[in-house]
């Protein structure tokens, strides 16, 4: 049997100590933001922070008080395919800017890590939430900086967490190789991991109503005042109902259901946005621990394994969904001496009866999804999930086996751009032209690429590839050496069949989504601001910029003069540009004097 700490590469002992400090903060709150503990007889370091029961430390003014997370703190937490920014839950992220902003945590940080302490990031309740933004923000530090070792003296393990974030959340940090870093224990019945999964409107009242019931320090915490609270009760009835839309609504999109009534219903019932990320692991109550690292079962558990069987058992579990929140110490004391661990790794072997042969070799992992309570429709959920993720990998083998021909294709252009070097006509001018069979036959290898790479961008904005593709090297510098390739081909058949005058300049209404995509893919790799690899749309600038007063837009040729300098000198823009019948040449010999005298371009072409 694997332990828990080989399969998350976490020692047990650090998880049973990152818990007691989270439940240590927790009880402290809000006295101190977070506490700062150095393990003895090892090189860890915890900071765990304090949760809070303030209604406006957990929503803001939205349904589901999310908002766009701020890409300065956070520039990775967006979707390089559709650009679409990650959203956030707006009240935690305002109180971990608040912290950052003004306590010393970030000395704290920078100095243990410089001395390669090994920071553990934990949290119980809304503490655990306000752990993953610090532990983000410390990957995000460690991104920017050349030593990439110090990415493997950090987690983050939270205790009963709220969730944070939307799907982009998950996306982003499987691309980045990240999630790995997170660490969720989740008890059965636990109902704080659940509960935004529902809007603002229908729980604000009975979160005040019930909120002395997860206050270590209060007096009603206990189980037989839970019981008697038909707040609490309303309260776990609410959380529940709205985490079977969102939980129905995402299994009929794994299964591939297409019925119109489900999209109709998704525009006009607003579901909660967020959505887990990183290795759940679940506490049955019969100390053992299902480890779970894909999202999109993690959100199935959460609502099929807190289900009632019987009414009778309305009163035990509603008590327990409040006193379960506060066990964790206990519970991860328990857990950890049993060793009784199953990882969910084959979703699709799932058994979807619970009655299975004991000496099955899937027996053991039947008696975990018992003890969760997960009846065959919940299995067949995770079942689902397991297919989807396996879809997945299944299309990017099929991309894979494009990349012969895109090479190919590549090859064979490239070979049409030294041709059209030897005759002295760059292969811009060349396309834009189309006076020979060669640009005919480059123009057949520009429409073959065009349809693969059309095809893989789909694919991503539709989130049909596995979230670690959007990281991947070869694929980045692939779609680099086709776009700088390609793409001023693509502005020379734009603007020779005069598109500009119908639909308007080809960057702003004319560029196609493969080099939008595979620019920002590039520029989010190199870690650089949007628009620094724009050097592929060198030819749409100067075809905007000819036809125009030299007045009118004087600033902006001095910028595009200066960035092709340094694209030339990098290699990025061929010395085609400057020949005699180049479009750039004989513009160029057109502006002012005064302007051709200072420029540096004076002394690549000949008055």
């Amino acid at each position: 049997m694997v332990k828990i700490g080989e399969g998350i590469e976490v020692r047990e002992e650090l998880i049973k100590k990152a818990c007691n400090i989270a439940m240590e903060a927790h009880n402290l709150s809000p006295e101190k933001p977070y506490i700062y503990k150095k393990i003895n007889g090892s090189t860890d370091v915890v900071i765990a922070f304090a949760g809070t029961l303030s209604f406006d430390s957990w929503y803001s003014n939205t349904s589901f008080g999310e908002t766009e997370i701020n890409t300065t703190l956070f520039p990775s937490l967006r979707s390089v395919g559709t650009d679409e920014v990650a959203k956030v839950n707006e009240a935690f992220a305002r109180r971990f800017q608040d912290i950052l902003d003004k306590s010393s945590l970030k000395n704290e940080v920078e100095k243990a890590m410089s001395k390669g302490r090994q920071v553990v990031f934990a949290g119980h309740s809304s503490g655990g939430a306000i752990a993953i933004l610090a532990a983000l923000w410390c990957l995000e530090c460690c991104r920017t900086r050349p030593e990439g070792d110090m990415l493997v003296h950090l987690y983050c393990m939270t205790f009963g967490s709220p969730l944070v974030g939307n799907k982009i959340w998950s996306h982003a940090l499987r691309r980045e190789n990240w999630a790995r870093y997170f660490i969720h224990f989740v008890m059965k019945y636990d109902i704080v991991p659940r509960m935004m999964l529902a809007p603002l409107s229908s729980i604000q009242e009975l979160l005040q109503a019930i909120s002395p019931f997860i206050n270590p320090k209060s007096q009603y915490s206990q189980r037989d005042a839970v019981a008697r609270s038909r707040n609490a009760l309303n309260f776990f009835m609410t959380v529940m109902r709205n985490a079977s839309s969102v939980a129905s609504y995402a299994a009929c999109n794994l299964k591939g259901c297409t019925n119109l009534l489900l999209e109709t219903v998704s525009n006009i019932v607003q579901l909660s946005p967020y959505i887990p990320f990183g290795t759940y692991i679940f506490c049955t109550g019969n100390r053992k621990l299902v480890v779970v690292e894909n999202p999109d079962a993690v959100l199935q558990l959460l609502f099929y394994s807190s289900q009632l069987s019987s009414e009778a058992e309305a009163a035990v579990v509603v008590a327990r969904s409040l006193n379960d929140h506060l066990l964790y110490t206990n519970e991860m004391q328990d857990s950890l001496e049993m060793q009784d661990v199953i990882h969910l790794n084959n979703l699709t072997d799932i058994p979807l009866s619970s009655n299975v042969d004991p000496s099955d070799e899937v027996a053991s992992m039947n008696s975990a999804l018992k003890d969760l309570g997960l009846s065959t429709r919940a299995r067949l959920c995770l079942r689902a999930a397991g297919e989807w993720e396996k879809q997945k990998k299944k299309n990017e083998e099929k991309i894979e086996q494009n990349k012969r021909s895109i090479t190919d294709a590549l090859s064979k252009i490239q070979e049409y751009q030294t041709r059209c070097d030897i005759r002295k006509v760059g292969y811009y001018d060349a396309f834009k032209i189309q006076n020979t069979e060669d640009d005919f036959k480059a123009n057949v290898k520009r429409l073959e690429l065009a349809g693969i790479w059309d095809e893989i961008i789909e694919m991503l904005k539709r989130y049909e590839l596995p979230d670690s593709f959007e990281g991947r090297r070869d694929w980045i510098e692939l779609g680099t050496q086709f776009r700088r390739q390609v793409e001023p081909l693509d502005i020379a058949n734009y603007y020779r069949h005069l598109k500009n005058e119908d639909t308007g300049p080809y960057l702003i209404r004319g560029r196609p989504k493969r080099y939008r995509f595979t620019q920002r893919w590039l520029e989010h790799f190199d870690k650089v601001h949007a628009g620094a690899r724009s050097e592929s749309c060198f030819w749409a600038e100067v075809e905007e910029l000819r036809n125009k007063p030299f007045a009118q837009v004087q600033d902006k040729i001095l910028s595009l003069e200066t960035d092709a300098n340094g694209w030339i000198q990098s290699s990025l823009l061929g010395n085609d540009v400057f020949f005699p019948e180049s479009t750039y040449t004989k513009w160029w010999k057109t502006l002012p004097p005064q302007h051709k005298q200072t420029s540096w371009v004076s002394e690549k072409i000949t008055p």
